[in-house]
């Protein structure tokens, strides 16, 4: 005679099974999507007051633009980043029929990279991105990326360090020869500089 408890436990079991070796069912595609129109690998002059204004649009499932969702911007609380025209550092905007929006211009403050927030949401779902910018105290020749503007902060804080290292040592580098061929130098936005070795 078949035990009242074997079924019960029976479906738990197939249950437990059909979950740890993947017969779980698909799960369904991300509903909100946000795309990054304008503003990623912006560089803002702190001279110039300048900023570049990031722009994005929200899309659904198949990827179709979506009209009256809300879009968050949050720049960085502390150092580089910023503040929108309000004094702020979060703004709110509504899409528009294309599903885009725009935050306020930025009032850029403190140099080096940093990552604007994007947030979006519309009946009960969301979605995040990360635009990534910097800013810079003047203007550079040729014009520089966000990318490069890092690299290039890491490199400084590389070679302060080696000089501190090099200071705590106490040695003393022999001058070169003066006889010795010009090295080239490549400074950010010009050509090779060409002068005696160092």
């Amino acid at each position: 005679m078949r035990k009242p408890w074997c079924r019960p436990a029976l479906s738990i079991l197939l249950s437990a099974v059909g979950v740890a070796g993947g017969w779980a069912a698909p799960s369904a595609p991300a509903e909100l999507t946000i795309v990054i129109l304008e503003g990623e690998e912006g560089v803002n002059v702190l001279k110039k007051k300048t900023a570049v204004r990031p722009v994005v649009e929200v899309r659904d499932r198949n990827k179709a633009p979506v009209a009256g969702a809300t879009v968050v911007f949050l720049l960085p609380q502390y150092g580089p980043g910023g503040t929108f025209l309000d004094g702020g550092k979060m703004m709110s905007v509504t899409t528009d029929a294309s599903g885009r929006a725009a935050a306020s211009a930025i009032q850029p403050s403190g140099t080096g990279a940093f990552k604007i927030n994007v947030t979006a949401s519309f009946q009960g779902q969301t979605a995040s991105a990360a635009i990534s910018q910097a800013n810079m105290a003047a203007a550079a020749a040729g014009g520089v990326s966000a990318t490069t503007i890092g690299i290039i902060a890491g490199v400084a804080a590389a070679a302060a360090v080696g000089i501190g290292v090099g200071l705590a040592g106490g040695k003393k580098e022999s001058a070169a020869p003066a006889d010795t061929a010009p090295r080239a130098t490549i400074g950010v936005g010009s050509g090779p500089v060409f002068g005696p070795p160092r």
